[in-house]
């Protein structure tokens, strides 16, 4: 009888020592993943903790409406510059946008923003035509005109996308990079806009920041 009690009471601990070490290997594996999956936080310096952020803008969009930063807060987003005359990257990266805007249409936490970086020529009427042209809702997908040295300091300064050469206010800025801006309006990615394959990876991203969300 005692015999039969010992071996249970010993298959007992050997069992709880199995589920626990299955529960420490899940927790560890999980905790793994998550830091594979988390995305860098880009634009930090060399012994600085603070992160970079989007620095503050109101622009006004193709309704006319003036779009400020706080329309941004809590809300995953891509940004762009573009110009509607371009016949050069411009389609391609509208059209990659616009596959973005089709993946996350309704999810109202995530954003499009595409700034002209020809405000000249692109007045509202004509972001609003190029904006109809690529199905894109105002309430998810916002193009943007604003004074050109406040677009290219954005550019250059704030997304980190202009480049390092030419005046950072005055200068034409012409990128086909997309930045993916986090809930804090941190840069946590830039991709190609003109690939189609970078853009699938952006799409993937934008998935692990609504996780994370």
């Amino acid at each position: 009888m005692w015999v039969g009690k010992a071996v249970i009471i010993r298959w007992a601990v050997v069992a709880v020592i199995v589920f626990a070490a299955m529960i420490w290997g899940y927790f560890i594996i999980t905790e793994n993943q998550i830091k594979e999956s988390s995305l860098p936080v880009y634009g930090q310096r060399n012994g600085d903790s603070t992160d970079h952020t989007i620095s503050t803008f109101s622009l006004k969009d193709q309704d006319g409406k003036i779009i400020t930063q706080s329309d941004f807060n809590g809300k995953i987003y891509v940004a762009d510059f573009f110009f509607t005359t371009c016949e050069g990257i411009c389609p391609l990266m509208s059209d990659q946008m616009e596959r973005i805007a089709g993946k996350f249409k309704g999810n109202t936490n995530v954003l499009l923003l595409s700034h002209t970086v020809k405000p000249e020529e692109d007045s509202v009427p004509v972001l609003k035509t190029y904006a109809k042209n690529h199905n894109a809702d105002s309430s998810q997908w916002h193009f943007v005109i604003g004074e050109k040295s406040v677009i290219n300091k954005l550019a250059r300064i704030s997304y980190l996308v202009g480049g390092t050469e030419g005046n950072e206010t005055s200068d034409f800025v012409h990128t086909q990079y997309f930045a993916l801006i986090d809930p804090q309006k941190r840069i946590r990615g830039f991709y190609d806009g003109t690939d189609s394959i970078e853009v699938n990876k952006l799409i993937s991203d934008i998935d692990i920041l609504l996780k994370e969300k």
